[in-house]
């Protein structure tokens, strides 16, 4: 059984030095998640996990968790990558839907009320940003790795990479993530028979801080990541009790 305290929903953002973004950010996602009927009767939660920062976003983090009740902060004590931020963030959820989205403003906040209404038939709604407002080379690189994964995974998904998603909560307790495997979660959830699609939605170019990622992580490790994905998907554990 639910309880009524219980939150409905759980935002996670993984942080590395976004201390100019954080603010509006927070003040978008709160805008939005208040907005939904959801939210009259129950809570909700926005968990930041700073990897690592060393621009003030620490600090800013923990000075706007003072200012908003619904925010949770958690710090690593190093860099350790957003796989990890990822996992600590969902690990400490508790919301029967979880948010994943990323904390550069690149994603419009008002766009999880597109994705959140898929959840009553899919197990994972994934963001596509079908008009992308990056660089050639970042636009390129993904572009290319999007349809390589796609021919070994066999996923359909357009654009895993779009850090806007939406996890019914079972999805999430039954995938373990590995280093790198965030790049996979469309292949991962199908692989263990949950249900995914995409919804079209929003991109804007990074105004404040810089990208983390470049060629090398975008394109090289994700297709060498593709072999171990690859070899889960012909491994994976598949049985049914039969009925007595």
């Amino acid at each position: 059984m639910t309880s009524s305290s219980s939150p409905w929903a759980s935002v996670t953002i993984p942080i590395k030095d976004e201390r100019e973004n954080l603010s509006p950010l927070i003040a978008g996602l709160i805008k939005v998640l208040d907005s939904h009927d959801a939210s009259r009767s129950r809570p909700y939660e926005i968990i930041f996990v700073d990897d690592g920062s060393t621009d003030g976003s620490s600090d800013e983090l923990d000075r706007l968790a003072k200012d908003h009740p619904q925010v949770q902060v958690f710090h690593f004590d190093r860099n350790y990558g957003k796989t990890c931020a990822l996992e600590a963030g969902f690990h400490r959820s508790s919301g029967e839907i979880i948010i994943q989205i990323d904390g550069d403003l690149q994603q419009d906040s008002e766009d999880i009320l597109k994705l959140l209404p898929y959840t009553a038939s899919h197990d994972v709604i994934c963001g596509w940003r079908q008009q992308r407002q990056d660089g050639l080379v970042k636009m390129l690189s993904s572009r290319i790795a999007n349809r390589v994964r796609n021919l070994f995974t066999h996923d359909g998904v357009h654009d895993t990479g779009c850090p806007l998603k939406v996890f019914r909560r079972p999805v999430l307790e039954r995938i373990r993530l590995f280093e790198g495997m965030h790049r996979f979660f469309p292949a991962l959830a199908l692989m263990h028979g949950f249900t995914v699609t995409e919804v079209p939605v929003r991109h804007y170019p990074r105004i404040h801080g810089v990208s983390k990622y470049g060629m090398g992580n975008r394109l090289f490790k994700s297709l060498y990541d593709l072999i171990a994905v690859r070899w889960m998907q012909h491994r994976v554990l598949r049985y049914r009790l039969r009925d007595k």
